[in-house]
């Protein structure tokens, strides 16, 4: 059997967040920009999909493909080590401290805003060619959705944010159902399975991903998006990475942590507790036959 049972998985889950405390600075930085870059090019993908067959649908059953191969490749991101570390730190493990944590969450957010970035103008100036013609229909998609994610939040005010966080609350609770459910099996294509389920759902429902919006709002901007870098951070970004937090936290850390790493007492009665198996008889000795 591939499937690991629960309070296994936790436990690796913990050591997940406890290695990548320690982890060096030059690795935490490598696989965040790898992680970044891979995702921002697989929401290339899905949008590009999505305009050229005209079904949402279909670019969010191929989109997780990106995850898939960074989660497989052992990269990062955010959304990842918002729900892992923090684990390490509530079980006490030796050397995980506040700070440790903070850290390894500002060097995976630089590393992925950095691959995002760095894909976000490969893809622009290759929909452009090199920003000598107007941007196709995909370059076109791009920078609508910037706008519709930003200035369209803005439009609704206090109403509009307390969207957007909750957008970003429930993408989480999918993501890191994704990393915690790659733990439930130990071969690929049970990982893949697992992985790909939940990642549809946040994708295809619209929910916001700070890594996957590092890609989609800054080519948006290069590609002519009428919204200012201003409006991406307020009205987007910053509450993203907020809701992304509760969301991994409150829905996939905690709950598994508290009911399989920190399960409550039995609530059956002492008398009531399952017999301890008979001992197994001792073997017959081998009957001899006699000759009179």
């Amino acid at each position: 059997m591939s499937y690991v049972m629960p309070k296994d998985f936790v436990t690796k889950m913990i050591d997940a967040g406890e290695a990548k405390v320690f982890m060096a600075t030059r690795d935490t930085l490598i696989r965040a920009f790898m992680a970044g870059a891979i995702l921002a090019l697989a929401a290339a993908f899905a949008v590009t999909v999505t305009v050229q067959t005209g079904q949402a649908l279909v670019g969010a059953l191929l989109f997780p493909v990106g995850f898939t191969l960074l989660y497989l490749l052992g990269f990062d991101l955010l959304t990842g080590v918002f729900t892992l570390v923090p684990l390490a730190l509530l079980d006490k493990r030796k050397g995980v401290t506040v700070r440790g944590m903070l850290r390894n969450w500002g060097l995976v957010f630089t590393g992925n805003f950095a691959g995002a970035l760095v894909v976000a103008v490969m893809i622009a100036v290759i929909l452009t060619y090199g920003f000598s013609v107007p941007p196709n229909e995909v370059g076109e998609r791009l920078g609508t959705i910037g706008e519709s994610r930003t200035l369209g939040y803005a439009e609704h005010g206090a109403a509009g944010m307390l969207t957007l966080f909750l957008r970003g609350v429930l993408c989480n609770w999918m993501v890191s159902t994704g990393v915690v459910a790659a733990m439930m099996s130990t071969s690929v294509p049970g990982k893949i399975m697992a992985m790909w389920m939940p990642i549809i759902i946040f994708f295809y429902m619209g929910f916001e991903h700070s890594i996957v919006n590092m890609f989609l709002f800054p080519s948006g901007l290069m590609l002519g998006g009428d919204f200012s870098l201003g409006d991406y951070l307020v009205w987007n970004e910053i509450p993203t990475v907020v809701g992304n937090l509760v969301g991994g936290l409150a829905f996939v850390g905690l709950t598994l942590y508290a009911t399989h790493a920190r399960t409550g007492a039995s609530r059956r009665p002492a008398d009531a507790a399952p017999a301890a198996p008979a001992p197994a008889a001792a073997p017959r000795e081998p009957e001899t036959l006699s000759m009179s």
